[in-house]
């Protein structure tokens, strides 16, 4: 692979991580499945490429749910508060130990939106959410090159 093939591969898997982790709809798996195929020697980087993108983009909803949080009481305030109230409650049972489940395909982008709006700290984020997700991937990368049989 040539050093402009390998820097766009991964610039497109990071791009694709990122977006997936976000509130937008996006699937960074099959993106990194093909590319595992196609260069499996490169699964180091590919892995780091896709954890690093997958838990910025996790900072993303972090910084969404700082933000909109100081909005609760508006009546266009997309949770009720009542429903509010319970998800703290949730996360304050559960704590910053539920950020390594970040990567669940249900609830896990709204799991770090709440963990912004009820403001926990950005460096145990970006450490449990990076984990979390970085060992997902590493599965991912375990189970396309054949290491788990």
């Amino acid at each position: 692979m040539d050093p402009g093939s390998f820097i766009l591969s991964h610039a497109g898997l990071f791009a694709a991580a990122f977006l997936a982790a976000t509130i937008l709809p996006f699937q960074s798996e099959l993106v990194l499945i093909g590319l595992l195929v196609a260069e499996p020697t490169h699964w180091a980087t590919l892995l780091f490429a896709a954890s690093l993108g997958n838990t910025l983009g996790s900072v993303v909803n972090w910084v969404l749910g700082r933000l909109i949080e100081r909005f609760r009481d508006r009546s266009w305030f997309p949770v009720k508060q009542r429903d509010y109230e319970r998800v703290e409650r949730w996360y304050a049972r559960w704590g910053i130990w539920s950020l390594l489940f970040a990567w669940l395909p249900f609830g896990g982008d709204a799991l770090t939106v709440v963990a912004g709006a009820l403001r926990t700290p950005l460096l145990p984020f970006v450490l449990l959410v990076g984990i979390g997700k970085t060992a997902r991937y590493a599965v991912l990368v375990a189970a396309t090159l054949g290491w788990l049989a």
